[in-house]
């Protein structure tokens, strides 16, 4: 199985792990590719995974870590019918990757292990078919990571309502809780922009903590709009609050991505990072552990609890010469002792969050008491709807969610009104309305 990628894929840096021929037939190197950044901590627990599964398996292997444009990289990899073999990627890519005919089928019935792993992981491994094209890898929810010591040096109390979490913020932004003399921190940092859907990835967990929801089934694998509904506005309208009354969000929230956002948590610009348990290690060293604690999103007032859930699969890609090599790599990572590779223990480059292996003790694993805190919160996670593709969904309604929080005069019920009928003609499309 040759593979020739394209320049820019070149350019970026390749973590081998393995080399020569992969399988019995002579093929090459089973190609990985995963959604992390280059010679980052995750790419390299990334190669320990797959040179452990080389030495498990005799399949040799080479890992290709990216980030930027991770998606429009496979596109050019299908135009020229040489996708990699395995895709480690989010969730919520699957129907995107589906309706595109890039993924084999997987039978969950013969996954060996398959029967080891939480049936809530599963569910984002099936598709609005009721078929599974993936094995489930890695779960998360989200959490608070809060500067405890910028709480405790104001004397307030971890927060248990929106009200708390607002009054928090608020002390945060005007009571110089790092003790610089300049008005220079924030309540909230948040990844508010649009790129890849940030704004409504962000907005998810408060959406869910309020009994909110993007989408209402209707039966048969039909959905709803419910973006409009009072649930839904009020949370939005609770973050837009702090954007615009309170101002107690990071300036240039409303632009900004993850990369950014890890950075300028980090630089102590703000206190309170609603986010998954992938940057927990990395704060921990960064910032220190002794100055953080993990909260779980608090109930709103008109719902909850709920937290987004996700986390990533392992596709099984379309068109590869080498299936065996495919499922062996997947029942591998799956397994106990994938699950603990990936997993990292308690340092930095987890790529296993929570483990779906429901044999795997994590409390074993990770003595970090945070993690104890999102694994809890994974209980009441709620996962995108299984629409035949969810990305568009995501960025629709990334768009509008930014454009209340941007513009201080937009009304938001007038903007989820705008949206629903938008989501309206995007399930029309997709036959899912």
């Amino acid at each position: 199985m040759t593979r020739h990628l394209l320049g820019a894929v070149i350019a970026m840096a390749l973590v081998v792990a393995g080399c020569g021929s992969g399988d019995a037939s002579g093929g090459d190197a089973l190609e990985i590719w995963i959604r992390q950044p280059p010679d980052s901590d995750a790419a390299k627990t990334a190669t320990k995974l797959a040179s452990a599964f080389t030495t498990a398996s005799g399949v040799q292997t080479k890992v290709v870590a990216l980030l930027d444009d991770f998606e429009t990289k496979l596109q050019q990899q299908a135009a020229q019918k040489n996708l990699p073999d395995i895709v480690i990627n989010d969730t919520a890519q699957l129907g995107n990757m589906r309706t595109q005919g890039w993924l084999r089928e997987v039978d969950k019935a013969t996954l060996k292990g398959g029967d080891q792993l939480a049936d809530r992981a599963w569910q984002a491994a099936q598709a609005s078919d009721g078929k599974y094209y993936a094995a489930p890898f890695s779960a998360q929810s989200f959490a608070l990571i809060i500067r405890k010591d910028w709480r405790e040096k104001l004397g307030l109390e971890p927060p248990r309502t929106w009200a708390d979490l607002a009054a928090l913020a608020k002390a945060f932004t005007e009571q110089d809780p790092d003790g610089n003399g300049a008005a220079d921190t924030y309540g909230f940092v948040a990844p508010a922009g649009t790129k890849r859907g940030y704004a409504s990835w962000y907005a998810s967990s408060m959406i869910y903590a309020n009994g909110a929801t993007f989408l209402t089934p209707t039966g048969a694998g039909k959905f709803t709009p419910a973006v409009a509904d009072a649930k839904f506005v009020e949370a939005i309208k609770f973050l837009q609050d702090q954007f615009c009354v309170a101002k107690t969000v990071n300036p240039g929230a409303v632009s900004n991505d993850t990369t950014v956002t890890h950075e300028v948590f980090e630089k102590g610009q703000g206190g309170i990072y609603l986010v998954g348990p992938y940057v927990l290690a990395r704060f921990e060293q960064s910032i220190g552990a002794d100055k953080l604690e993990v909260v779980k999103v608090p109930k709103g007032p008109s719902g909850g609890p709920g937290t987004l859930g996700e986390g990533e699969n392992v596709y099984l890609m379309a068109g590869s010469a080498d299936e065996a090599g495919q499922q062996k790599f997947a029942e591998f990572a799956v397994s106990a002792e994938g699950q603990r590779i990936g997993m990292n223990k308690d340092a930095p480059g987890a790529i296993v969050r929570l483990p779906v292996n429901t044999t795997v003790d994590m409390a074993a694993e990770r003595q970090a008491p945070g993690w104890k805190v999102f694994q809890e919160a994974y209980a009441d996670a709620v996962y995108s709807s299984a629409v035949p593709n969810w990305a568009p969904i995501r960025q629709t309604t990334a768009d509008a969610i930014n454009a209340v929080w941007a513009d201080c005069s937009a009304d938001v019920k007038a903007g989820m009104d705008g949206l629903a009928a938008k989501l309206t003609a995007e399930l029309q499309a997709q036959k899912a309305s």
